[in-house]
């Protein structure tokens, strides 16, 4: 504080940084001031490189292994078959290995910086600043030493600085010094940190160090950002792949135990058990290297990689369909949810507010847009006028300010912008009403009190004056007296009360907000409390209604989540009858809905609030706290799988309780933010019904690659154990087998994972919290395809000869090329089964999904590739056309085999109990005709 005085105080600091207090930074001082100070960003962490993510791929267990019996593998096949035949298969499986890092490595490096430039979206901060005498909006990376920054409730401080001005101004600074208390900021203690939050008040503050000279960028030295936690999907599935992991290690072991007990017989049938060559410990290692081979395809390392994947792609798209995923795992938990709280203001609503209408002197007032000054002011007498225009300009949390072409523009809240529009409607001037009196204190507007408060001393010096305004119910019950046609007090009777509560009423059964203003006068005393607001005997001025339209498309979207079997709810802070009508407007409250007040909601007990909420569609007059017992209720009772909008600071509660927490980028404030999984950057319900959308469809096309892999790994573990068993060898080898893991992991990952969401999917109920992952549908799919495929290739591997009529020394080969090419083919068109679980129609949007059809060229390709040219490291020879067309066709049989199998009746036992929604609806039905 001593060195602040030293400086001058915060004027003597403005001219050290030459900037002026009212005027802000001049635009052309912005590159030396940056230049000087430097820029509002921290320094990161160095990006990790490509090479780093090839360096973690090449560390996984069983490639090691498979690598070292690649060198043995060519070290013996050298020493055994001469240079350069006896390389090949040591080389296949190198080369194979090397495909697979690489794929992987590209994937996870393309995902790392897609999430830094997610992060940086999510730490781009709007902040309101004076410059050049103007008042605007930058972003946080914007800010210069020497801005004069505008802070209100909820705001992020977003560099350092000392306090120009302010009011009631309190700062959470536990996010630096770790203390919960609030800090009084005034004139006394004028210092302002980084990344602290306003709990309340609103000031100005002059920008003093940013970036990393900040407190907060020291801090941020001795910190390393933490990564994505694993979301609750990816935990089931690591638990899912360990299982397949230790049932393949099993197969592994016993195909290979098998393969050598049978070629160790055959030595002991021929005499030669104690004679070995080199050539026999080659065949023991590649026995081995099958077994390891096994153990790799039968690792769904795909799996996590396709929750990633999916989760990726679907926060890439939502991102253009301005909704910010902050939390990974919102995408997916939003896919189950079963229950929306929303918001009515600018949710559900435009948030472009207008007052519409006026009641003041007992008559109302429509006011319309093309009304001439002089038309309106007729309308309202002289004396309440006046009143009326110092009660909207000193009790205003908004500010009219130049804009660029010299035109008035109003910055605040949109309820504050519409009544000081209205004001300046009316004739009124907002620097000559605030240089009328000195303001003493500021109480601002918050959801608890939904009131906003202010103190002024009057001209005359003796007295002063505290304005209000607020929900009308609450300021109604604080007045005593009314304001006349002369601009003078006198008595509020009961009568006059009650016609009063009608019009207030009548205003809100039109769908208006309604806000009453008031004001009383101070006698001035000498103790302490004398800047005390006080809390009664008000005289009421005037009741306004404000009209906010519906925004288009809610109703829509409101429809298509009833159909999804989700409950959408309104908790607003409004009146109930304004509540009522705007919830009927959108199809919210239906004709056995419920409406009910937040007080009443609060005074019941758990057994009436049991019997309320299945039935409860709007809650009007609440507080974020009666919003945070809802959602506890319905998550903890009902076991509902909740999303929660907030835009208040005092709801970052219900958004951290909640499921998922949704926050409105427009209006809400920094600390709801920072508490919300999914930033709503136009504050749109339909975004919200877009969200709920992508995570169906994340959770469903995880669903279908699950589906698609687990085939592969039965049929590629059953063949080889089964042709180990009855022949002493493996039909796939190494290289082949690790092929087959490259199409099933990632590139399968690739093809389902990414698919776009389709109308379908909100027209089924929602995932519940409990329900098994791998669906009774996934398992008849599964284990159809299984047994068709291990048919196919069984016959072929004990029959193939016979039946393609294949003789000659290469026939063992051919065929083998042939199960090789049959089993790809079958995989290949089993992808395209998986696009859909359970209609017959998998081709239908197969278009859509570039990425799918781009796996799927590229899959066939390349196996055109390995068999016809690749021969001699992938053990393949060319086939004949006859040979490629039977292969593809016994795997285009397997569209028909899921055609068959999707007819089949599942029995879908509690996934599909025709329990009744709390709601009143019963789920959708679901099967191949109604997906």
């Amino acid at each position: 504080m001593k060195s602040l005085e030293n400086h001058g105080g915060v004027e003597g600091l403005a001219k050290k940084v030459t900037v002026s207090l009212t005027d802000g930074v001049v635009p052309a001082d912005v590159s030396l001031r940056q230049k000087i100070y430097g820029y509002n960003r921290f320094a990161e962490k160095p990006a990790r490189s490509f090479w780093m993510f090839v360096w973690e791929a090449l560390h996984d267990l069983t490639l090691i292994i498979l690598m070292v019996c690649a060198a043995v593998s060519i070290g013996v096949g050298i020493a055994t078959e001469g240079w350069p035949a006896g390389m090949y298969d040591g080389i296949g499986i190198v080369l194979c290995i090397f495909l697979v890092v690489l794929v992987t490595a590209v994937s996870d490096y393309k995902q790392s910086l897609q999430f830094k430039d997610l992060d940086k979206e999510k730490k781009n901060i709007i902040v309101q600043v004076t410059r050049d005498g103007c008042r605007q909006k930058i972003s946080i990376y914007d800010l210069m030493v020497g801005d004069i920054v505008h802070l209100s409730i909820g705001d992020q401080v977003p560099a350092d600085g000392v306090l120009i001005s302010g009011y009631s101004l309190s700062i959470d600074e536990s996010s630096l010094s770790g203390e919960s208390e609030p800090v009084n900021v005034t004139q006394r203690k004028p210092f302002l940190l980084s990344g602290t939050k306003v709990r309340d008040g609103y000031a100005k503050m002059l920008v003093t160090a940013v970036g990393m000279r900040t407190e907060w960028g020291r801090l941020m030295v001795t910190l390393s950002e933490g990564g994505e936690d694993e979301t609750p999907l990816q935990v089931k599935l690591n638990g899912v792949a360990t299982v397949i992991g230790q049932i393949g290690l099993a197969f592994a072991v016993l195909t290979f135990l098998v393969l050598t007990i049978r070629f160790l017989l055959v030595k002991a049938q021929h005499g030669e058990i104690t004679n070995w060559s080199v050539s026999d410990a080659l065949t023991l290692l590649n026995f081995f290297a099958i077994a390891v081979t096994i153990i790799v395809v039968a690792v769904p390392e795909g799996l996590p990689l396709a929750v990633t994947l999916s989760l990726a792609f679907a926060m890439k798209k939502l991102m253009s369909d301005k909704a910010l995923v902050r939390h990974l795992s919102a995408c997916e938990t939003m896919g189950s949810a079963t229950s929306i709280c929303t918001d009515k203001t600018g949710t559900l609503t435009t948030n472009h507010m207008v007052v519409h209408k006026i009641w003041t002197c007992g008559r109302t007032i429509k006011i319309e847009g093309n009304k001439s000054e002089d038309v309106l002011q007729s309308s309202i007498a002289g004396g309440v006028l006046n009143m009326l225009l110092q009660s909207i300009f000193q009790n205003t949390g908004a500010e009219v300010v130049k804009g660029k072409g010299g035109k008035n523009n109003v910055i605040g809240s949109p309820t504050e912008t519409a009544i000081l529009e209205f004001g300046l409607l009316l004739g009124g001037d907002f620097k000559i009403h605030r240089k009328e009196s000195e303001i003493l204190k500021v109480e601002p507007f918050n959801s608890d009190k939904k009131k906003m408060s202010i103190l002024v001393s009057l001209p005359n010096g003796g007295e002063h004056r505290a304005f209000c305004k607020g929900a009308s119910e609450i300021i109604l019950k604080s007045c005593s007296k009314i304001i006349n046609a002369d601009g003078k007090a006198e008595p509020l009777s009961e009568e006059q009360k009650r016609c009063i509560t009608d019009v207030i009423n009548g205003f809100a059964c039109e769908a208006l907000r309604t806000l009453c203003l008031a004001f009383k006068d101070v006698k001035v005393t000498s103790n302490e409390d004398s800047n005390r607001i006080t809390e009664d005997n008000y005289t009421l001025i005037a009741v306004i209604g404000i009209k906010d339209p519906v925004r288009p498309g809610v109703r829509e979207a409101v429809k298509t989540c009833l159909a999804a079997g989700i409950t959408v709810r309104m908790v607003t802070g409004d009146n109930i009858n304004t509540a009522k009508a705007i919830a009927r407007e959108c199809g919210i409250l239906t004709d056995g809905g419920l409406a009910i007040e937040g007080p009443t909601f609060r005074e019941m007990n758990p057994q009436q609030m049991e019997e309320t909420i299945p039935k409860l569609q709007v809650m009007a007059r609440s507080s974020p706290m009666d919003k945070h017992k809802l959602v506890t209720h319905l998550r903890k009772e009902f076991s509902e799988v909740v999303a929660v909008t907030g835009d208040g600071t005092n709801d970052a509660p219900a958004l951290h309780e909640a499921d998922i927490g949704l926050a409105m980028g427009i209006a809400g404030t920094e600390v709801a933010k920072e508490n919300a999984d999914v930033i709503i950057m136009d504050d749109n319900f339909t975004t919200i019904q877009n969200v709920a959308r992508w995570g169906r469809a994340v959770y469903i096309n995880i669903q279908k690659f699950v589906q698609f892999q687990l085939t592969v790994n039965i049929v590629a573990l059953m063949l080889n154990f089964i042709s180990a068993c009855i022949s002493g060898s493996a039909p796939l080898t190494a290289v082949q087998l690790l092929w087959v893991n490259m199409i099933m992991d990632t590139l399968g990952a690739l093809a389902l994972a990414t698919e776009p969401p389709h109308d379908g999917l909100m027209k089924r109920p929602p995932i519940g919290r409990d329900t098994a992952f791998i669906t009774r549908i996934m398992w008849r799919n599964i284990i159809g395809q299984s047994i068709y495929q291990l048919i196919v290739l069984v016959v072929l591997q004990f029959q193939g000869k016979r039946l393609l009529k294949l003789s000659g020394s290469d026939a063992t080969a051919v065929l083998n090329t042939v199960i090789f090419n049959t089993f790809v083919f079958c995989q290949v068109f089993n992808e395209i089964n998986s696009r859909d679980m359970e209609k017959i129609n998998v081709l239908r949007g197969i278009f859509d999904s570039w990425l799918f059809i781009m796996v799927m060229v590229s899959t066939v390709a390349f196996q055109c590739i390995i068999v016809e040219f690749l021969g001699a490291f992938a053990s393949t020879v060319p086939l004949s056309w006859e040979l490629w067309l039977a292969s593809i066709l016994v795997g285009a049989a397997s569209l028909i085999v899921a055609a068959i199998l999707k007819c089949m009746p599942v029995d879908k036992c509690k996934e599909a109990a025709t329990a009744k929604h709390h709601d009143g609806y019963e789920p959708l039905p679901s099967g191949p005709d109604m997906a």
